[in-house]
């Protein structure tokens, strides 16, 4: 399966620590998609990730990497990987995990669904999705916050915290990026957020999400933390604008009659 319909196509890869993990992800995404090129944007990674991605794209020139001067965080590594592959005149751009829990062999499933759509979703929620070795308590906690997402902003997806996703270049150009500060699952949840209200049709491909094998997950409480509170304040927002709207035109209505 080709995608040259699709035009060039970019998979951001945000490292962090991850030497163990970068060379199989390279491999694997080269032979999943040999068309596709590759960034890897790493936050100075101390275990010497950012010099072997340097040394995987001096062997491939569909290989890249964006240096960073320290590490500020997934939703930031993102948007400068974005921003670097719009710069450069890339028309998708894929979001994956460096730690293996995104399964490569996916990606012609996600690129496949990108035409007819401007956001494709890799989602663990839908029918055919999966997640392996996860404790129950992280299952939980990933259905709660979605199902709380999808009901606070009215949002009808069912994995909004995903992040193995692919974007037309159009929607990132459409989206605020510099408005944008939130990190980790809020930074997803803003994403496919502004992408829907935008009018961008989106949907879901399910995938099969594995838990790393190799490495340190950069989960923390406090990143569950701000996704619940921005969710939280996004969605009451969003009702109270729409409540003054409501009433604005009822007052209009009345006003005219």
């Amino acid at each position: 399966m080709t995608f040259e319909d699709l035009g060039r196509v970019l998979v951001v890869v945000p490292t962090y620590n991850e030497r163990d993990n970068l060379d199989g992800i390279l491999r694997r995404v080269r032979s999943a998609v040999p068309e596709a090129s590759i960034l890897v944007v790493d936050d100075d990674s101390p275990d010497g990730t950012g010099k072997l991605a340097d040394t995987a794209a001096s062997s491939d020139d569909q290989v890249h990497v964006l240096h960073r001067t320290e590490k500020a965080g997934l939703g930031q590594a993102y948007i400068a990987g974005f921003r670097w592959a719009l710069d450069v005149g890339f028309d998708v751009i894929v979001e994956m995990d460096a730690d293996g829990s995104h399964a490569p062999e996916e990606l012609p499933r996600l690129l496949a669904a990108l035409r007819g759509n401007h956001l494709v979703l890799g989602s663990r929620w839908v029918a055919g999705g999966a997640v392996l070795n996860w404790p129950r308590s992280r299952l939980l906690l990933s259905r709660g916050g979605n199902l709380y997402t999808r009901v606070m902003l009215r949002l009808p997806v069912r994995d909004a915290t995903g992040g193995y996703r692919a974007y037309r270049s159009e929607v990132l150009r459409a989206v605020n990026l510099d408005e944008i500060s939130s990190q980790g699952y809020c930074f997803q949840v803003d994403m496919v957020w502004r992408t829907w209200k935008s009018g961008f049709r989106v949907t879901e491909v399910p995938i099969t999400f594995a838990e790393r094998e190799r490495g340190q997950s950069k989960m923390s409480g406090s990143i569950v933390r701000e996704a619940l509170w921005r969710v939280t304040v996004w969605g009451l927002s969003s009702r109270s604008r729409s409540a003054r709207k409501r009433a604005l035109a009822e007052r209009a209505g009345a006003e005219a009659g």
